[in-house]
């Protein structure tokens, strides 16, 4: 039971990578059919936040709920303000890139984390620590070599899966997604780092997380109307669409967020952001059994170096 107890983070964070890769694919998707950045980003926080606020409104009536004051509000919003940077570069940046290339840039949360942990406090650099730093090192150096590495062929993509931009390498579109994804990789890290210090002064996780998507809904839609000034961008077009966004919606805020605040009680923030890399090996894997895609030999290669890293940080 104890051995059950302690395996259960480490279930946890690999279903949010595995919900994560969808998250990308269906905002990918959702995005080329035409709907905008603001608006798919207040609908899927807008279903979040209606979702979580029945079992919210319960816990913040409770009488052992912890206080909430006005410093911890105004840290609410300033982590809504952090996430809604985050996900308007993240949605831009995969316009421009790949599902696998985009999460493969994301490889370097780890290392932004451990830093942004370390300057707020979080972590302490004493011999855990150092055994941490080379397990996310080397679980970094894996996923590198995922990106910069591709090698012969292991598995041969289907015909239909070979495009143009793939063939021609990386294009301009490939440069400018990957620097938004850049961007986004350094405020995820700090947003795990803000999500660590607030619910340890905050341990009510479901009003934190509703706080976090109710605010992202009202900047989406203040920065739609300001930006665009077309209602009728709000209009879902097509089945797909909906159905993106009620995936997005209750597996975005509403399931991988309130995991990760979990963990992040649980463990801290070095521990969730190591199993980011993890992600790049999911999108190869549902790329080649969903859409078509290639296995190469430099993608199971990072996919040992980063097991390695895994084993490293999780032994400590």
């Amino acid at each position: 039971m104890l051995k059950m107890k302690s395996a259960l983070p480490f279930a946890a964070m690999v279903a949010t990578q595995v919900t994560l890769v969808g998250l990308t694919l269906a905002g990918k998707k959702t995005i080329e059919t035409g709907m905008h950045n603001f608006e798919y980003i207040f609908y899927t926080n807008a279903i979040s936040s209606l979702v979580l606020l029945p079992p919210a409104l319960f816990i913040f009536r409770s009488p052992n709920r912890p206080t909430l004051t006005i410093s911890l509000a105004g840290a609410f919003l300033g982590l809504g303000i952090l996430g809604f940077m985050m996900q308007v570069l993240g949605y831009a940046g995969i316009t421009y890139a790949s599902t696998t290339e985009a999460t493969a840039i994301l490889n370097l949360i780890p290392g932004f984390t451990f830093l942004f942990a370390i300057i707020f406090g979080v972590e302490k650099l004493e011999y855990g620590g150092l055994a941490k730093i080379i397990g996310t090192l080397v679980s970094v150096l894996g996923a590198i070599t995922v990106t910069l590495y591709t090698g012969p062929a292991v598995i041969t993509p289907r015909l239909s899966s070979i495009t143009p931009q793939k063939l021609l390498g990386q294009s301009s579109d490939f440069i400018l997604g990957g620097l938004l994804m850049l961007i986004n990789s350094v405020l995820t890290a700090l947003f795990i780092t803000a999500q660590a210090l607030i619910v340890k002064k905050y341990s009510a996780v479901l009003i934190v997380v509703l706080a976090y998507s109710s605010s992202i809904t009202i900047l989406s839609l203040i920065a739609s109307l300001i930006l665009e000034h077309d209602l009728n961008m709000f209009n879902l077009q097509s089945k797909t669409q909906f159905l993106a966004l009620l995936y997005s919606g209750l597996f975005g805020s509403g399931f991988q967020i309130t995991i990760v605040l979990w963990c992040l009680k649980m463990k801290g923030p070095l521990f969730v952001s190591i199993f980011q890399p993890l992600g790049i090996v999911i999108a190869a894997i549902l790329g080649v059994l969903f859409l078509g895609d290639g296995l190469y030999l430099g993608c199971v290669i990072g996919s040992v170096i980063i097991v390695i890293g895994f084993y490293g940080v999780m032994w400590v």
